[in-house]
């Protein structure tokens, strides 16, 4: 009987699979007096399970104020009874309760090893930008970025090719006290979704701070003719920031997938993600 009430109360985590509307949020992080997605969810979580403490709710990446996420991922533990009791309603009773800006789109018991910071293979995340004449349409207002200069789609992607692979992103990154900037950029790319709207695919294993709106503020210099296609590699090589990369707005940038090893390697690779990095003769 003791080994059923301990079992009860053993804790289970949860996978969540999270999309929201970065726009009135003040970033994914928790802060005090501010609207914040970790926030709002950890909250709803707590009154929905009815847990005696706030519920800590831990994300795949956290996002700046004004991005947005179709993909995000996070975990949360709770006690196994109440999952047992509550965990078949659970996604319908969160939409009762959150604001229509975040929804939880999925909930799941993680398989053992989860990680949703450390464990993921890469984060997918994509910037739009418009350089219609007339701006961006007004539906659009939100989630896309308007250039008032034409943009040559070549010349970007030119300069993002010479980008990818492992390096020392410092150049790109707000620095953080004791956190690596060295990345390895799997993929960088320019695609037109319709005229006068390109998309920005930026992915890589992980993103330290500011880097992906500095990269496209850095592409967009290209695209426009204000620098020349070997500019970006060359401010990557210098190792430091620089002044004249501009830091694009957020509200072009969705978080649109995390994604995770097999079951099996997930924990593998969690502890490869936790080990400071370093460059080849670093």
């Amino acid at each position: 009987m003791t080994e059923d009430r301990a079992d009860a109360a053993a804790p289970v985590k949860l996978r969540l699979d999270i999309a929201y509307d970065g726009t009135d949020f003040s970033g994914w992080a928790a802060q005090p007096g501010r609207r914040t997605v970790q926030g709002v969810l950890q909250e709803a979580v707590t009154r929905v399970l009815r847990l005696p403490e706030e519920a800590a709710i831990t994300c795949a990446g956290r996002t700046d104020a004004g991005v947005h996420a179709r993909g995000q991922v996070a975990e949360v533990s709770v006690p196994a009874a109440v999952w047992d009791a509550e965990g078949g309603r659970l996604l319908r009773r969160l939409a009762g309760v959150l604001p229509p800006d975040v929804r939880v789109r999925a909930v799941r018991p993680a398989p053992e090893g989860f990680d949703a910071r450390f464990s993921p293979l890469f984060r997918r995340y994509v910037y739009r930008v418009c350089d219609a004449p007339a701006g961006v349409p007004p539906l659009r207002r939100n989630d896309v970025l308007w250039h008032k200069r034409p943009l040559d789609l070549d010349r970007m992607n030119a300069a993002a090719a010479e980008l990818l692979g492992e390096h020392d992103f410092a150049a790109f990154c707000r620095r953080r006290e004791g956190a690596t900037t060295i990345r390895e950029l799997l993929r960088l790319r320019w695609d037109r979704e319709e005229a006068h709207l390109y998309a920005a695919t930026v992915q890589a294993d992980a993103f330290c701070h500011n880097m992906v709106r500095a990269l496209i503020g850095a592409l967009l210099a290209v695209g426009d003719g204000r620098r020349a296609p070997d500019w970006p590699r060359q401010v990557l090589a210098a190792g430091v920031r620089d002044s004249a990369v501009h830091v694009v707005p957020p509200h072009g940038l969705s978080l649109e997938e995390v994604r995770y090893p097999p079951d099996a390697e997930l924990a593998g690779r969690a502890r490869a993600t936790r080990r400071v990095r370093t460059l080849p003769g670093g």
